[in-house]
């Protein structure tokens, strides 16, 4: 037994006690899901985001991404996913029953777009706020294309509850404080970083894209053809997660630090503060030409593209960066999951409970610092798994030495399956262990991976990843329509657009500012640490 299997089979141990039971049923978890809005021939929608959906700058739990057309639904971080599950299909009913004959797209790719002007850059009204979530978008779009912008994921939000934590830092000789979580938590996060490449393995769903996508790219990707238009790679796995999706070359340089907050956050605000060459041509506000919020690396701190990130709740206009100082790490947010085009909800319920086993077992590793070699590494084998996961020969690096996929997960599922064990028996359920037992079917038979479902389906009858796209949306527009309201109903949806109309409405009469100075004070110097 190695010295981490010890330490985590005594930590297991420890976490056996009642109070760290009843603790662990407080785990919170909540989603943010993507989707574009599609017309029935599978094209883009070009409408404004649906009025009874409410204001996209202040609605609860309905808004928009970076496109009008690319919703964006939300639940509140709640300790039953069942719950979290059911919020979801309201959400999604409501919404199909008040777009007309639209439909949402079940993919993470984006659907058939003939040209990048017509992806409409969403709007957030005439309120300083709403301004600069639009110019920020603009940025993007300037930046990075706005067909990369139109993909979409599911972000996954989990965290301890605090009675978990005080017995956490006293189980580990820590005094318990808001310092002490949010270096735990950045222990989980590390280990997220190095085995971060099992989620797209589970859960990438995007082997497959339809060749508009690469319209005016050059690529060097192998891709082979399927259908009339759609070009996939044999073993991929996300390619929305690969240097054609959500990265940044412009970021890659960036050697952003997860060993503590303090250098977290001071890199993460370095490169807000860094000019970049290559943005520097787009126009940052002078003589009031906005096409980017700054000239520099990232605009602001949502614009780094990571897996994972540390959260804290921000109060109004408070930089995520200025929060974390402030108040430390309240929870995580999971990035790298894939829409899974099998769920009409875009997650499933065993994903929930699959990833609740997967954090708290990156909490219970021992989790060292990360060295640079260390960060380089995970990011090579994120590469190669979204790209070639599926392959049975895959050879992952560990440490500097090479080890198989499969070898490797084969020793993760040992950790996997006693914390499995531990949430079962907190819960009085068995679902965490059957959730581990699916997910480990997959690593000994690709084929059961959503990507490789999906890719099958495209290849048995030569079909497009649009056309697919299609059946699927109408399939699900009927599920969505025959679901029952569980928590909130068409009433209460309607409420919250009302409110959210008046709160849009508060927010654009309190401005006192011009759009220049309140750019101006929003980038202005962050504030110390309140201990300092």
């Amino acid at each position: 037994m190695t010295a981490n299997s010890a330490r985590f089979e005594a930590r297991i141990d420890a976490l056996q006690s009642s109070a760290f039971l009843n603790a662990l049923k407080d785990i919170k978890r909540g989603v943010e899901r993507e989707t574009l809005r599609i017309n029935p021939n599978g094209t883009l929608a070009q409408t404004p985001h649906p009025r009874p959906l409410g204001s996209a700058l202040t609605h609860e739990s309905i808004t928009t991404d970076f496109s009008e057309s690319l919703l964006e639904f939300i639940t509140p971080p709640e300790n039953s996913a069942a719950k979290t599950v059911a919020q979801l299909k309201d959400i999604h009913k409501f919404v199909i029953d008040n777009i007309g004959d639209e439909q949402i797209w079940p993919l993470s790719m984006p659907c058939f777009i003939d040209d990048e002007a017509h992806i409409p850059i969403a709007y957030f009204g005439e309120s300083n706020v709403g301004k600069m979530k639009r110019v920020y978008r603009i940025g993007l779009k300037n930046r990075y294309g706005s067909m990369m912008q139109a993909i979409a994921g599911v972000h996954f939000n989990f965290s301890f509850p605090d009675s978990f934590w005080e017995l956490w830092s006293e189980l580990n000789g820590n005094a318990h404080s808001q310092e002490q979580t949010s270096a735990d938590y950045f222990g989980l996060i590390r280990n997220y970083r190095r085995l971060c490449w099992l989620i797209p393995y589970l859960y990438g769903a995007s082997p497959a894209l339809c060749g508009s996508f690469l319209k005016g790219k050059e690529h060097a990707l192998p891709f082979k053809k399927v259908g009339k238009g759609t070009v996939y790679m044999p073993y991929a796995t996300s390619l929305r997660m690969s240097d054609l999706g959500y990265t940044s070359a412009e970021q890659s340089s960036l050697k952003i630090c997860y060993n503590e907050l303090d250098n977290y956050v001071r890199l993460l605000r370095g490169a807000m503060s860094t000019p970049s060459t290559r943005f520097s041509q787009f126009a940052a506000g002078e003589e009031g030409n906005y096409q980017q919020l700054s000239r520099n690396i990232i605009q602001i701190e949502n614009e780094l593209y990571s897996p994972i990130r540390p959260k804290q709740p921000t109060q109004s206009m408070e930089k995520p960066t200025d929060a974390l100082v402030r108040r430390g790490v309240n929870y995580i947010e999971v990035r790298a999951l894939d829409v899974n085009p099998f769920s009409p909800i875009g997650i499933s319920q065993t994903q929930f409970d699959f990833l609740d086993v997967f954090l708290l077992a990156c909490l219970l590793i021992p989790s060292a610092d990360l060295d640079e070699a260390q960060i380089n590494e995970a990011k090579e084998n994120m590469n190669k798994v979204v790209l070639e996961g599926r392959d049975p020969a895959l050879q992952l690096l560990r440490n500097g030495d090479e080890v198989s996929l499969r070898v490797w997960c084969d020793e993760l599922f040992g950790y996997f399956k006693q914390a499995a064990a531990l949430l079962d028996k907190a819960n009085e359920t068995a679902r965490y262990s059957e959730a581990v037992s699916v997910e480990l079917e997959k690593i000994h038979n690709p084929d059961l991976t959503p990507s490789g479902r999906l890719l099958n389906e495209l290849l048995q009858h030569n079909k497009d990843n649009g056309t697919l796209g299609l059946e699927l949306a109408e399939k699900y527009q009927s599920e969505m329509k025959a679901f029952a309201y569980s928590y909130t109903d068409a009433s209460g949806f309607v409420e919250q657009a009302d409110a959210s109309f008046s709160a849009q409405q508060e927010i654009e009469a309190a401005d006192s500012k011009d759009f220049d100075t309140f750019i101006r004070d929003y980038f202005a110097e962050p504030p110390a640490k309140k201990n300092a």
